[in-house]
């Protein structure tokens, strides 16, 4: 197998342009055929793979081009990408017609690049291998343009509650299962740990306050035909995301240095004892042991309970493989797909990259673990796997940080619910509407 680093080009600003011919999503990668019945030796399959995700890329990517020739008689070149600057090379390279044969992609970019005719339509071989019904529904949605997949599922996480299982011994606390038990535990952390801020309401973060939304039956946005407009100040979702920033405003389970924090401020808050519980990634109780170990034993994790019991939806992202249209070698890179995405690579990713896999049976089995750091994001997952609006324009809401620039208004006291979603969803609907 081969590595290398390709030059980083200029993002290329007409690429919507140059591609519009291509109309909504791409080409059928079944139609094509390699005509090789299989043995594709002496062939090279250009892969892309994200930079940092795994630790031990090198050595498990060494392993699967080993297997992958052993069963096609194909090279596999993998060329790592940094995430920072992955998007804009992407971008250069769809527009220039130099696209690798796979990637990985985010899954927030995947319908971005779908609907620019950039990536081969999986829908029929997907059906065709028997996968449709076993694809983690989530992810799958995050990959479907239109009715049909362009992002085949390989790898995600999601976000619950963490929490300090030792504290919750000591104050009497049962793992909460309705937003009243919540809100509760957290009362009760606060006044059994005054030292210790119960549950910080990290202001800019997004996903932490999505769970309430979708929790209290809002949305963050919604589609009629072609037509995308914002939930967010609807009063299901003003409910929500009212009872999320009324802990830190009413309740002062918070601490007001939360308002402007980012994850890693929660986990290192966390780490560092100053945090009883928190909503973070099914990623970080590894980082969390190794950069605190004296917490080994004294931490847990339970799902984010919904509003009257049962599961709050929750952010699920990761990342989906990708064919591209430009590949002439179709059938190849579904060999190279499969492998990766389902069996023994797809659960030795999750495990060795602290993520789960994209096949919902391999899922499912996760959620039968007894590890109580994995059983609770496995379910959570399973039973409350949600994704963002399917649609590149969403991206630029995202890239506007219009949700956490809502949520730190509310947080400061700058704006009531009510005067921060309405700025929030006419941001959004300008964005819709461009």
């Amino acid at each position: 197998m081969t590595r290398s680093s390709l030059p980083i080009a200029a993002l290329t600003l007409g690429l919507s342009l140059t591609l519009a011919a291509c109309g909504s999503g791409g080409g059928d990668a079944a139609a094509a055929s390699s005509g090789t019945d299989g043995d594709w030796s002496g062939q090279t399959l250009t892969v892309w793979i994200m930079e940092g995700t795994n630790p031990d890329a090198d050595p498990f990517f060494d392993e699967v081009a080993t297997a992958f020739e052993e069963q096609t008689g194909a090279t596999l070149d993998v060329q790592f990408q940094p995430w920072a600057s992955a998007h804009d090379k992407f971008t250069t390279a769809i527009a220039g017609g130099t696209t690798p044969d796979v990637a990985e992609i985010g899954t927030t970019w995947t319908p971005e690049f779908a609907e620019v005719g950039a990536l081969a339509d999986l829908t029929d071989l997907v059906a065709d291998a028997g996968l449709d019904d076993d694809l983690v529904p989530g992810l799958q949605e995050a990959g479907t343009v239109d009715g049909a997949l362009y992002g085949m599922p390989w790898y995600a996480g999601v976000r619950s509650f963490v929490y300090r299982t030792d504290l919750f011994e000591q104050a009497g606390i049962a793992v909460p299962t309705t937003w009243d038990e919540l809100r509760q535990a957290a009362l009760t952390l606060k006044q059994t740990f005054p030292d210790t801020t119960a549950w910080p309401i990290a202001g800019d973060s997004q996903y932490g306050v999505m769970p309430f939304v979708w929790g209290a039956g809002g949305q963050i946005a919604e589609q009629d035909g072609d037509t995308w407009t914002s939930g967010i100040d609807s009063d299901a979702a003003r409910d929500g995301i009212e009872f999320y920033t009324d802990m830190a405003l009413q309740d002062g389970v918070s601490t007001a240095a939360a308002t402007t924090w980012k994850e890693t401020d929660l986990l290192k808050a966390f780490e560092q004892g100053d945090a009883a519980m928190m909503i973070t990634g099914s990623w970080t109780p590894k980082t969390i042991l190794t950069d605190a170990p004296d917490l080994e034993g004294k931490i847990g994790a339970f799902p984010i309970p919904g509003q009257d019991g049962g599961i709050s939806p929750s952010f699920l992202g990761g990342s989906h493989l990708g064919i591209f249209n430009e590949s002439d070698k179709q059938d190849l890179a579904w060999e190279f797909v499969q492998m990766m995405s389902t069996g023994e690579f797809a659960q030795r990713w999750a495990d060795e990259a602290n993520y789960f896999p994209g096949q919902a049976s391999l899922l499912e089995a996760a959620a039968e673990s007894d590890d109580p750091l994995v059983a609770p994001f496995a379910q959570q997952m399973v039973d409350g796997g949600a994704s963002l609006p399917v649609t590149p324009l969403y991206g630029q809401i995202q890239g506007k940080k219009t949700v956490e620039t809502m949520l730190q208004s509310i947080l400061s006291g700058k704006q009531t619910v009510e005067q921060a979603t309405s700025t929030a969803a006419d941001d959004m609907n300008a964005t819709f509407a461009g």
